[in-house]
């Protein structure tokens, strides 16, 4: 916790370069210090002079510091008289030829360095922390930035506990190497302490295709898409005499491996065309019986169908099954006893009496059955009078 990656140290050599450019073998430590004396008088002559970073190269004999600032005109002084100045100092210092070059910031909002020492001079003037860090806020996004964060911590209003307040807009994608953040860090001091103040300011993403122009390299893709012959190790004896006769041998088997597939074209042709020769002689005679079978059965059809229409006894059936119809009619109407059905059915709705009435009802139905049996005596000596 608490371990944070530089963001400029992050994409250094990658997307940002370095802000000393200068190579050195044995003097190494003490071009370093020279460096280090250089910037440190330069931020503390310049302290209001909005500097944003100071870059140096060096040569044989000579160095060249760069300085990038929103004010050039506090740098350079009426008639150049601050830089005359500042240039003798650092002379005196390193002992060698300096020259001093002088870039213009145009867009100071979206500059983290120069939006931390705002709101630091804010802080020692006594206004508000969270003031002065939602102005920077919202003047940093307004100016185009896509995303801002600052970061106050010590101290906070004159309080006896240090602590740390941040406010952010937008985005700020620390963990993606081809977003261009740019990271300031300054102070604050002021009566009861030093107040630190740290800003990121997300630009954008590099712009890759205008980096892959810069390299001379030729890239991968384009060597397997365009492929070149291999030069022939230089050998000796039996070993340049094997690789001659392979070469012979792969040059003579890919001359004929062309020419091949012409020469069998014609013998298939030949055939396909034997072929439906011999294919018509000995469909002739199979042709016939399908035209016999197709006549047969049409003769079988041509039989069936009188058989099928000559049915005329389907009327006569009709007429017969009419005429037995009204015949039996009488008959059914003759049956006086399914008139007393529904009497019987309505005889249960009486409620269950005693058995006395039970006992009234059976004998009634008794006697019913003796004429009945009258009548087939009555009929069976009308037979035998007939007989």
């Amino acid at each position: 916790m608490g371990q944070k990656v530089h963001p400029n140290a992050f994409r250094l050599g990658i997307y940002k370069p370095w802000q000393a450019r200068w190579y050195a073998d044995k003097d190494y430590t003490e071009m370093l210090l020279e460096d280090m004396k250089m910037r440190r008088l330069i931020l503390g002559r310049l302290r209001n002079a909005g500097i944003s970073k100071v870059e140096t190269e060096r040569s044989a004999n000579q160095a060249t510091v760069v300085i990038w600032t929103a004010k050039p005109g506090i740098v350079i002084g009426k008639g150049g008289a601050s830089v005359d100045q500042l240039r003798d100092d650092l002379e005196k210092m390193t002992g060698k030829k300096v020259r001093v070059t002088i870039q213009e910031i145009k867009h100071p909002e979206l500059d983290a360095m120069l939006v931390a020492q705002n709101v630091a001079a804010q802080l020692e003037r006594r206004i508000a922390f969270r003031r002065a860090v939602k102005q920077s806020v919202l003047r940093t996004m307004r100016a185009g930035a896509k995303g801002v964060k600052i970061m106050v911590s010590g101290r906070l209003g004159g309080a006896e506990m240090s602590r740390r307040e941040w406010d952010r807009d937008g985005r700020v994608p620390l963990h993606t190497l081809k977003a261009n953040i740019d990271f300031g860090q300054t102070e604050a001091r002021t009566t009861f302490g030093r107040i630190g103040v740290s800003v990121w300011v997300y630009l954008g993403d590099f712009d890759l295709t205008a980096r892959e122009e810069t390299f001379d390299e030729i890239p991968a893709r384009q060597l397997l898409d365009e492929p070149r012959p291999l030069a022939a190790p230089a050998t000796n004896g039996q070993a340049a005499e094997a690789a001659v006769a392979l070469a012979a041998a792969v040059a003579a088997a890919a001359v004929p491996a062309a020419e091949t597939p012409a020469l069998p074209a014609p013998e298939p042709a030949l055939e396909t065309a034997a072929k439906p020769r011999r294919a018509a002689r000995t469909a002739a005679p199979n042709a016939a019986p399908p035209e016999a079978e197709v006549k047969a059965a049409a003769r079988r059809s041509a039989g069936a169908k009188p058989k099928a229409e000559a049915k005329p006894k389907a009327p006569a059936r009709q007429k017969a099954a009419a005429e037995a119809k009204p015949a039996a009619g009488p008959k059914a109407l003759s049956k006086p006893k399914s008139v007393a059905a529904p009497q019987a059915a309505a005889k249960p709705r009486a409620k269950a009496g005693s058995t006395a009435v039970a006992a009234r009802k059976i004998p009634a139905r008794a006697p019913a059955k003796e004429p009945g049996g009258s009548d087939a005596k009555k009929s069976a000596e009308s037979g035998k009078e007939k007989a």
